[in-house]
């Protein structure tokens, strides 16, 4: 498989140069140039197989030769070594739990899958690789867990101050070693504007290997159409309509659901769920791409106006609006609202949503009853982090209602040594720090 940039259609280059190198050189996010389609006959049979083999089945098309086959098969086993349940919340409503990992958000499936492909071509090279990655709160932790004491790697996080929860932010500055967490005075996509600057400068390319491990990079991006497949797996009939509503920040997450889509899993519809950051909403509304400043928010992953992966999105949907809005659309909620649906869910329900996993449920809602769905339809929201991340944001009578995972209570408890700097959002002094530093 080789991959162009979404600038440039010419400059094809492998899966490894476009892990290595991250964003093109051009500035553009790398595609792939074609997309496999999947044997119905593997998709109607998907639960006669295992996690492993299916996952193997869905990425290999998009490694080619990069990596040999026993290797990408060992990669996705260390990857998914934890459950992804899909449960029934009420009528035909299921929500995707992708919270049961090491960082307790859906990014570790990524992050760690990125983490070791990168480890593999970093040996093969001989040579160190840096991964500068900017993050809104549940990314960093991720890359910081999966890239933790990889030899050969080091890992830089931008963060935006006052912009992340104190569990995200512990999760980011705690571990030390390969790993250096910055504080930038701004926000993500403040930060995310120094990560491509960075990318595209020629003396600090001149002195490092430079990647990133945000859903900007093929390998962060595409293992998240694992989820898609796992969930289809586990619905017991066949449903007349597959719909799926996606918290979505850089819109990354739900652009490996249109690829897996595309591939053939049989989904009807997909509803990008986003909070006051609407840049996507009021695009399918007014046709006008127009992202506005960063508005704080209780889903703070989402706290994007500018998402990367939406070009992705336009690209496979070749531009054209009307057949982007034949499978696509986009709702935006308040923090209010957001919180009024925690506390009815848990009420009604029994079920504990965080702030992000109930912007999915709203999005999924509010199509339900715009489009007037029956119960034919298998609607599924994806719930991408655990409420304990967001506890000082969640309702306060469900507060003392959150179970704690194992191993977070030791996590919590322990005095670790924080890591990290600050720096301002200016470019060019953070340009200085990276070269002085080598």
């Amino acid at each position: 498989m080789l991959y162009h940039s979404l600038k440039n259609h010419k400059n094809l280059v492998s899966f490894e140069d476009a892990v290595l190198r991250g964003l093109a050189p051009d500035g553009g996010l790398y595609i792939p140039v074609s997309i496999p389609v999947l044997d119905p006959k593997l998709i109607h049979n998907l639960s006669s197989y295992d996690i492993y083999t299916i996952s193997m089945t869905v990425i290999k098309p998009y490694i080619g030769k990069s990596i040999p086959e026993e290797f990408i098969y060992n990669i996705i086993h260390d990857t998914l070594n934890f459950p992804f349940p899909l449960q029934k919340i009420h009528d035909n409503i299921h929500v995707l739990e992708l919270f049961h990992g090491p960082t307790l958000a859906f990014k570790d499936v990524g992050a760690k899958f990125m983490a070791e492909c990168l480890s593999f071509f970093s040996k093969k090279i001989g040579k160190d690789v840096t991964v500068l990655v900017a993050t809104s709160g549940d990314t960093g932790g991720a890359v910081a867990k999966g890239f933790h004491k990889k030899s050969g790697i080091e890992v830089i996080i931008l963060y935006p101050y006052n912009g992340i929860s104190s569990l995200q932010k512990e999760q980011i500055t705690s571990l030390g070693n390969n790993v250096l967490a910055i504080e930038i005075d701004g926000n993500f996509d403040d930060c995310q504007k120094m990560v491509k600057k960075a990318f595209l400068d020629e003396e600090i390319q001149k002195k490092y290997i430079l990647t990133s491990a945000n859903s900007i990079n093929v390998a962060r991006w595409l293992p998240q159409m694992f989820y898609y497949f796992l969930a289809y797996r586990q619905i017991i009939e066949d449903p007349i309509e597959l719909i799926f509503s996606v918290p979505s920040g850089n819109f990354g997450n739900i652009c490996a659901g249109i690829m897996a889509e595309k591939m053939g899993l049989p989904i009807k519809f997909f509803i990008a769920s986003t909070n006051v950051n609407d840049t996507i909403p009021r695009f399918l509304k007014t046709e006008k791409y127009h992202p506005l400043p960063v508005k704080k928010t209780i889903s703070n992953a989402m706290d994007i106006s500018d998402p990367s992966n939406f070009s992705r999105i336009w690209h496979l949907y070749k531009k054209n609006m009307s057949q982007l809005r034949k499978k696509f659309f986009s709702y935006q909620f308040t923090d209010e609202e957001t919180l009024d649906i925690i506390e009815m869910v848990w009420k009604e329900h029994k079920y504990m949503l965080d702030p992000h996993g109930a912007i999915g449920y709203l999005g999924l809602r509010q199509y339900l009853q715009t489009v007037k769905k029956t119960s034919a339809s298998t609607a599924i929201f994806l719930e991408t982090a655990h409420p304990i991340k967001f506890i000082d944001d969640m309702p306060y009578f469900l507060r003392e209602k959150i179970i704690v995972p194992k191993g977070l209570e030791t996590f919590l408890s322990e005095k670790r040594k924080k890591q990290k700097m600050s720096l301002s959002n200016d470019f060019n002094l953070f340009k200085d720090w990276l070269l002085e530093r080598k």
